[in-house]
């Protein structure tokens, strides 16, 4: 019996144009334009029954990370003005807004 579409045949895509940039999405936290390196971050933590994923820089995830516990972020949850209420989360954010979009440096744990 005959197929009816070939198994290895040409397909109808749609025309794209490879060289055309990715679109840029701003970092959820500091809201600068994101780099080469994007990391989807879940406001609520997966362990907490989190979905949503929002697009960070990795140094602004680290630093949510190091100041906030799951529990914490949690209360937040999508409240990124929650989150900048925090004198070291404005700190930083106010630190790193000149910054290369892929600069990243190492952030210091929070002594819990």
């Amino acid at each position: 019996m005959a197929r009816k579409h070939p198994k290895h045949g040409p397909y109808d895509l749609p025309d794209t144009d490879e060289d055309a940039p990715a679109p840029v999405v701003p970092c959820w936290l500091c809201g600068r334009p994101t780099g080469k390196t994007v990391v989807w971050h879940h406001p609520i933590p997966k362990s907490r029954g989190g979905r949503d994923t929002v697009p960070m820089h990795p140094i602004c995830q680290n630093t949510l990370i190091a100041n906030f516990t799951n529990s914490e972020l949690q209360r937040y949850g999508m409240d990124v003005e929650g989150l900048l209420a925090n004198p070291a989360v404005r700190k930083f954010v106010d630190w790193v807004a000149n910054k290369d979009p892929d600069f990243n440096a190492s952030i210091a744990k929070k002594g819990r």
